[in-house]
């Protein structure tokens, strides 16, 4: 019995030493110093012991016992988080746990540009696969959610702020929309646009909608104060806007079909967004601008001008006389034959003393 004792003994101690290095090694050291990373889905509800499965399938760790064990020792089971991750083999299994513990979820970087519609932005993030055709722009036109976030409008347009940002792909479209019009609301307080708004006696919503025109209109930014300066002067007058990008969001909003070139029967259809048929403002915002052009809609050039026009060249020729834009009109449009108008407009419903196009 002494000789099996002190045989065994010794065996069973190194078998355990063997088992415990086994299972150090399995915890501590990474399947490989190379690889591919793995992009990982943990659906919402999942086990850890699926989780770990999953794990072991994807090669990103040797054993699911040992990092069951791993994750017992960390008291770890039930504190994972679901979400997207983007996982190396060349982590150990304990940096991997600490990913999914700590919600290190994948991110995607997407960028809305200065002047980008609702429609554009649906696109954009379809296009990254992070939601489903049209789901964005459902829920921006969604009034009992716009109410959530104090939007008085029909829609998000204008409300959403031009930057990149970080989103995950677990994160729906209405997650989506919250973060955009809270980052435009924290742009808003913080550049003091709410005080100004004030000043001026104007409703947000008509600030909005003058710097989404003036972001689709102008190109250099020395120009967009006197840009903005033409529509609050047409405004004031009661003059209509006449400004081309409202009727081919009109249009847009109606058939989803972006125009690339206006025709004369475009400038009459009936829209709530047409400024060539309706005077005053449109009914909202047509695009969502940057910081630029709402400061200079808050804070418009102090001149008389009622026109302008491209010089073909980024910049515009401004005026104050229809007669003066008509020279204009001659000197820099001759030569994609624009021509001047008469006394009479083409529109029935506008008044003859405006330019087809204040542009």
């Amino acid at each position: 019995m002494r000789i099996i004792r002190e045989f065994w003994l010794p065996v069973l101690f190194y078998l355990v030493f063997l088992s415990g290095y086994q299972i150090w090694k399995e915890c501590m050291l990474p399947v490989s110093e190379t690889g591919k990373n793995q992009v990982v889905l943990i659906p919402t509800g999942s086990t850890f012991s699926s989780v770990a499965q999953l794990l072991e399938t994807k090669g990103l760790i040797k054993s699911k016992r040992a990092f069951y064990c791993l994750a017992w020792w960390e008291d770890a089971t039930t504190r994972i988080k679901a979400g997207e991750y983007e996982l190396s083999p060349a982590k150990t299994p304990i940096e991997i746990l600490d990913y999914l513990v700590q919600g290190k979820i994948r991110q995607y970087m997407v960028t809305i540009p200065e002047g980008y519609n609702l429609f554009q932005i649906d696109d954009l993030l379809a296009n990254a696969k992070l939601i489903a055709n049209d789901s964005f722009l459902n829920v921006a036109r969604d009034k009992n959610i716009l109410r959530t976030l104090g939007i008085k409008a029909d829609s998000a347009e204008g409300y959403i702020y031009p930057d990149t940002y970080q989103l995950t792909k677990d994160a729906t479209a209405r997650e989506m929309l919250r973060t955009f019009v809270n980052h435009f609301q924290e742009v808003w307080n913080s550049e003091e646009f709410s005080r100004r708004t004030e000043e001026l006696g104007v409703q947000i919503h008509d600030i909005v909608t003058i710097a989404s025109i003036v972001e689709k209109e102008a190109m250099r930014s020395r120009e967009r104060p006197l840009i903005a300066c033409v529509f609050w002067n047409r405004v004031k007058k009661n003059m209509p806007l006449q400004a081309d990008p409202t009727v081919h969001y009109g249009i847009l909003v109606e058939t989803k079909v972006k125009k690339r070139r206006l025709r004369w029967k475009d400038l009459r259809k009936m829209t709530p967004y047409n400024t060539y048929v309706n005077k005053g403002l449109p009914k909202g915002p047509i695009s969502n601008p940057g910081k630029e052009s709402i400061r200079a809609t808050l804070y418009p050039s102090k001149k008389d001008y009622l026109f302008f026009v491209s010089r073909n060249n980024g910049t515009h020729c401004f005026s104050q006389t229809l007669a003066e834009h008509n020279k204009a009109v001659d000197q820099y449009q001759r030569r994609r034959k624009y021509r001047p108008i008469k006394k009479t407009n083409p529109v029935p419903t506008q008044a003859t003393e405006t330019k087809s196009d204040p542009q």
